[in-house]
């Protein structure tokens, strides 16, 4: 298959971003403000921040600031895969949470359910399918641990290779574990534009294209310094179309939620690193092609290497393909230049059709990457500061369709002031380890990723690095 041809056409403006159901750039912040809570950020955390906020207390002026404009950048750009996990995965919270392993999980379900509930309550047009997740074996080696998951009293089933045919047709395929009831699939940037659209009718006010340059403390409140850049395109790094203009905004509580770019808290600066992740979307598939490769079921699929793959069906049976490259820039850059990557994609078109090769002449209409916010835990952390007047969350590591609406959560019960079963968690008490400052940031990732490399070449065993780095508590993922 020549992967050239296949990606020839290809638009570099993410999928979910390219739509005609993308609302209307809204004006950026120009003159001074007052706010009960001004939440930074328009991406899945400030918005669901926003939404409970307003749900919690209808009178409460609540005023949200984007940079860019509303679901630009991780939000908008994902694979649409909303899992109720809130640590990156059972075992991941094993490792780091014991005590409280059990009682997040069914905290991420219920939180799983409550996105569903909203979507249903508030009207969304999300594409919102509760399908599942399929993983994937591809070496045989893998198959073991799927088999010893099986529990279908708990929504966990195993099929062999024969029972995994004649649900997803690939020659790549030896086995796979279908959690059945913990993943959603859905279209991220609607879900952007629909929270937008609610939060607006309950009385939320909204600016784009306004940066936050400062958050400093003035002890009866925050003071919030922001620029109207009036930048509202769909590239990583933003370009302004007018001279920046400064305002300031007065908030009693401040909720940040910028997540893979700098912090606004400089004590936290060093427990995340943007990590980019590249994605394809092919053209819609035909009736004959979806009978090709079966899929009936419409499951999100991965695979259980370290460099994973992620895919699924669209609403129009496009598929969406992504993973494999997880890229560190030196310096914790993050920039528009870094989203095309034509090496990463012209190798996953290759896995694509290694994949499903039944699908070969299929071409790709749209290529695109971004930044991730990635933590050494590969889940999110949080922090408050200014006497609990500002909250924080960041660090999801891919996982954060589902889990910022908890995030949402918790930061409002932060601001609070009160003590409650969230605020009390370990996994909001504590943050994870640090990255190191560079180069040794740089240089160390470099290593971690040829390790994880070499893992996946010796059938999953873990080499001396990744030995030590599991020890204590520290990783590298997308």
């Amino acid at each position: 298959m020549d992967v050239h041809a296949a990606l020839a056409d290809a638009s570099t403006v993410p999928f979910w971003l390219d739509s005609e159901e993308r609302p209307a750039p809204l004006p950026p912040l120009t003159g001074n403000r007052t706010a009960e809570l001004l939440v930074v950020g328009g991406g899945f955390t400030g918005l669901w921040t926003a939404l409970q906020a307003k749900e919690r207390d209808p009178d409460r002026h609540v005023v949200l600031v984007e940079a860019n404009s509303i679901g630009w950048a991780a939000s908008g750009r994902n694979g649409g895969f909303c899992a109720a996990s809130l640590t990156h995965g059972y075992d991941n919270g094993e490792s780091h949470l014991p005590d409280e392993n059990e009682r997040l999980a069914q905290l991420g379900r219920e939180n799983l359910d409550a996105i569903e509930a909203a979507v249903e309550k508030y009207g969304m047009d999300v594409e919102f399918e509760r399908t599942g997740e399929l993983d994937v074996a591809t070496e045989d080696y893998q198959v073991t641990e799927l088999r010893e998951a099986h529990d279908p009293e708990s929504g966990f089933v195993f099929y062999d290779q024969q029972q995994l045919a004649e649900l997803v047709k690939s020659p790549t395929y030896k086995g796979a574990l279908w959690d059945s009831r913990e993943v959603a699939m859905l279209n991220p940037a609607k879900l952007c534009w629909e929270l937008l659209r609610v939060i607006r009718e309950l009385g939320v006010e909204v600016f784009e294209g306004t940066k936050v340059t400062d958050v400093s403390d003035r002890k009866s409140y925050v003071q919030v310094r922001v620029e109207a850049t009036g930048s509202t395109g769909t590239t990583a790094g933003g370009s302004a179309d007018s001279a920046p203009s400064g305002a300031t905004i007065t908030a009693e509580r401040v909720a940040l939620a910028t997540n893979a770019f700098p912090s606004l808290l400089k004590r936290v600066s060093l427990h995340t690193v943007p990590v980019y992740d590249y994605a394809l979307m092919t053209e819609p598939l035909t009736d004959e092609q979806m009978a090709a490769i079966g899929w009936e079921g419409r499951q999100g699929i991965g695979d259980c290497a370290n460099r994973f793959h992620y895919y699924r069906l669209s609403a129009d049976n496009r598929i969406l393909f992504g993973g494999w490259d997880a890229v560190y820039h030196f310096g914790r850059q993050v920039s528009w230049k870094y989203d095309q990557r034509p090496e990463t994609f012209e190798t996953l078109a290759e896995h694509f059709f290694a994949t499903f090769p039944q699908l070969a002449g299929l071409r790709f209409t749209h290529k695109w990457g971004g930044p991730i916010d990635t933590c050494s835990r590969f889940f999110s952390f949080f922090t408050s500061a200014y006497g609990k007047k500002v909250a924080m969350a960041a660090g999801f590591t891919g996982l954060g369709v589902g889990a910022s609406r908890f995030a949402g959560t918790v930061m409002l019960d932060l601001l609070s002031g009160e003590d409650t079963e969230l605020t009390e968690l370990e996994m909001v008490r504590r943050l994870p380890l640090p990255f190191p400052p560079e180069p040794a940031a740089w240089l160390g990732i470099k290593m971690t990723t040829n390790a994880l490399i070499k893992s996946d070449e010796n059938e999953g065993r873990r080499g001396p690095l990744l030995k030590v780095l599991d020890a204590v508590g520290m990783g590298f993922d997308s």
